[in-house]
């Protein structure tokens, strides 16, 4: 099973690609493009994130995606689970009732919102994105789960940025990467 952990993870890492200083001089951008365009990596993907589920946590209600990478991964594993899929989305992008949550970012401020009935009180949740690096997005939309009474169960992300310390901010809340930078 562990070799064939390592196997997968190998074909999602072989599949990132990296663009020296973008955005900027000075950062490495990990583009995650190439694995949504390989079945194969896409899938391990998705395996990975379902037997790590599958296995700390039996009973999860819904899985919960950050804009926008995260509506790539989520509903394929809220598939796999057999669960709901709800949106986390930059504020004034839903309709209908919803609540917000203010959050910092590197370069200033931002909100996040979900509908308002999206989620109930006591429901277990899982929270899917395909980057950590700070922190900020992730921990607002643990700020929502918090704020609808729901239980995070932990945060996914296929790539972690482990100099920016994010996961460290979204403590106690644990974090499963498939990759770490």
């Amino acid at each position: 099973m562990a070799a064939e952990q390592d196997c997968r993870v190998k074909v999602i890492e072989s599949r990132v690609r990296a663009f020296p200083d973008f955005p900027k001089k000075g950062v490495i951008f990990r583009d995650i493009c190439p694995i949504l365009k390989d079945p194969e990596a896409l899938s391990a993907v998705t395996s990975l994130f379902e037997e790590y589920v599958r296995d700390k946590f039996p009973q999860v209600d819904l899985v919960i995606g950050l804009d926008a990478r995260g509506f790539l991964f989520g509903p394929l594993l809220a598939q796999r689970l057999g669960v709901g899929f709800v949106l986390v989305r930059k504020k004034g992008k839903l309709p209908g009732a919803t609540v917000s949550v203010a959050y910092d970012l590197e370069y200033g401020k931002a909100e996040a919102e979900i509908q308002e009935d999206a989620v109930s009180p006591g429901q277990k949740v899982i929270l899917i994105d395909d980057l950590l690096a700070t922190g900020g997005t992730l921990y607002a939309a643990c700020a929502l789960m918090h704020q609808r009474q729901a239980e995070v169960l932990s945060c996914l992300v296929v790539m972690e940025l482990q100099d920016l310390k994010g996961a460290d901010r979204l403590k106690p809340q644990p974090v499963y990467s498939l990759l770490r930078y």
